[in-house]
This record gives C-alpha cells, sequence and structure tokens, in this order.
C-alpha cells in the first residue's frame, strides 16, 4: 500500500506543480494539490516499516487524508460552479478541471486502499 500512497502523492505534486506554473505562478491555491501530495508523501515513508502494527495505523491515515481530501475538493467542486453561477461569469477552467483531477486521483486512491484492506482482511493478513 505504501508504493501506492508514493504514486498518488507524486501525482498530486505534479498536479498542483502544473496548475500553479499553468497559470503564471499567480495563484497560489493551484498549490493545493500539492500540499495534499507532500502529506501522503509522508505518511506513505512512514508505512515503509517491517512493523506491521505502523504499517497499519499509517495506511488508514493515509487513506483518511485521501478521504477528508477527497470530500473537500467535491465541496470546493460545486462550491466554485454555484459561486460562479450565483455571479453570472464562467467558470475558470484551469481552477474546474484541476479540482475534478484531484477528486478523481483521490476518489482511485481511496478505491485501492479499500480494496488493499478488504483483500488483507480476506486473506489472514490482518
Amino acid at each position: 500500500m505504501s508504493k501506492i500512497t508514493l504514486i498518488f502523492a507524486t501525482l498530486l505534486i505534479a498536479l498542483g506543480l502544473a496548475g500553479f506554473f499553468g497559470t503564471g505562478s499567480q495563484h497560489y491555491t493551484a498549490l493545493i494539490p500539492t500540499w495534499i501530495g507532500i502529506v501522503l508523501a509522508i505518511g506513505g515513508w512512514l508505512s515503509i516499516s517491517p512493523s506491521e502494527s505502523r504499517r497499519k495505523l499509517f495506511a488508514h491515515v493515509n487513506v483518511t487524508v485521501g478521504l477528508i481530501a477527497f470530500i473537500a475538493s467535491v465541496v470546493e467542486i460545486f462550491r466554485g460552479l454555484a459561486a460562479a453561477h450565483a455571479k453570472g461569469v464562467a467558470v475558470n477552467p484551469i481552477a474546474l478541471s484541476s479540482k475534478i483531477a484531484l477528486a478523481a486521483l483521490l476518489l482511485l486512491y481511496i478505491i485501492l486502499c479499500v480494496r488493499s484492506f478488504i483483500e488483507a482482511r480476506r486473506s489472514g493478513k490482518v
């Protein structure tokens, strides 16, 4: 699970940096996926341990971080759409696509984590 976490952390860091530099380095909120990726990367490195209890702990911490970030990104997508509609302006396509990509990556990460947890439980590794 730690390898998957590190892969998704790298993807989130890249997404945040691409969004930031893609907007001309003007919008620091585009770095939000980078910060989420850094938190997951730290958790991923901490979950690489010979101690089973430590691996379990950080695997669950990482998926919890991913779940909270996913919920927040979905809320932010709808909030941004509602605000743009209320103001009668067009939605920023770069911001919207970045938020959707963030939510999609986090959802995929959560699904893979849950499948891994179920597989570990069924195989008797728990």
